[in-house]
């Protein structure tokens, strides 16, 4: 009788909660998870504190401001996962069953692609679907693909080079393909130099071999770091940054240079002012949406992704300068 009844007391577990435990789960810090989740940190931490008192055992070891699943936790894991995933299936179905007309598109990407190809693809998308509205997350790659697989975005618009094997399972549809370029200041001519030690004046050799480096993502980091130990011998980084973006305003500031996708030195439909590309011998960053399989057929999304393919292929980039010889003469080495 008693046992009866504390189970009818007992509270419910909510999509919520399970959505903030997978979120903690995946992310490296309590702060972290919070900001994805858009919450307060006192309040993620009271619906932890209330699923494992409705579970009946902790779900996370508390270290500092890290949580590590428990035993329990990671038992819980995969029925957790199976149940968002199922809920989002559901969503899914429902959106099959109207015209698309009213939808919500959430989306998270890179700063360069929402605000240089986006804008465009909207407006696209809403010549046919005029009252289609979005909700748009701009993150980091790694955030990007945690708000996916807690399906709290549905497309998802970063580099395929960021995308681990472990997300194989998302359609990939390209978008742009963003070429890399060598961004220096303005100041900096570089069009005949052959030996920098020799053509360029000791300010001028001095910023050249000054390098601010993007750190996001080893592949990329070592890719570049390579680039410039081959082309740059005597370089010496100055700043390391997480964004294209920081990078490049720290290059129109004169005080280094940098490789960079193109995307990131626009301001949105126009290239960023006091700063000079010139083209490298190096594979471009491909910008991809990446989705649920589903969404493909299922409208507004199938036109979205229509429109961002148009976008992609009918933007133009910013004006590149030819590489200088000494580059080029590097590259034969």
């Amino acid at each position: 009788m008693h046992s009866a009844a504390s189970k009818t007391r007992r509270s419910e577990i909510t999509l919520h909660q399970l959505r903030v435990f997978w979120t903690v789960a995946h992310a490296e810090t309590l702060t972290k998870a919070a900001k994805q989740l858009g919450l307060a940190q006192p309040s993620l931490s009271q619906q932890l504190s209330k699923l494992e008192t409705i579970s009946g055992t902790r779900l996370f070891d508390r270290r500092s401001n890290q949580l590590k699943l428990t035993e329990a936790g990671a038992h819980l894991m995969p029925k957790v996962e199976l149940v968002l995933r199922s809920m989002g299936e559901f969503e899914d179905s429902l959106s099959e069953q109207f015209d698309g007309s009213r939808a919500t598109i959430r989306l998270a990407g890179v700063h360069s692609i929402l605000s240089v190809i986006l804008p465009t693809a909207m407006r696209r998308l809403y010549d046919k679907f005029p009252d289609v509205d979005f909700d748009i997350h701009e993150h980091a790659p790694a955030d990007v693909l945690e708000l996916l697989n807690s399906r709290r975005v549905n497309i998802g618009l970063i580099a395929s080079s960021s995308i681990p094997q472990a997300n194989e399972g998302f359609l990939r549809i390209p978008v742009v393909d963003d070429p890399y370029v060598l961004v220096v200041p303005e100041r900096l001519h570089l069009a005949k130099i052959k030996h920098p030690d020799r053509d360029l004046c000791a300010a001028d050799k001095a910023i050249l071999n000054q390098v601010i480096q993007f750190v996001f993502g080893s592949p990329h980091a070592k890719q570049t770091a390579g680039w410039f130990d081959d082309m740059l011998p005597d370089h010496r980084v100055i700043a390391q940054c997480r964004s294209f973006e920081v990078a490049i305003r720290l290059v129109r500031a004169e005080l280094g240079v940098c490789l960079a996708p193109a995307l990131s030195a626009m301001v949105g439909a126009q290239p960023l002012d006091g700063v000079k590309l010139y083209r490298v011998a190096m594979p471009p960053r491909q910008i991809v949406a990446l989705l649920p399989s589903q969404y493909r057929r299922i409208e507004p999304y199938a036109a979205f992704l229509d429109a961002l393919r148009q976008a992609g292929a009918d933007f133009t980039m910013p004006a590149t300068l030819a590489t200088p010889p000494f580059l080029r003469k590097a590259a034969k080495n």
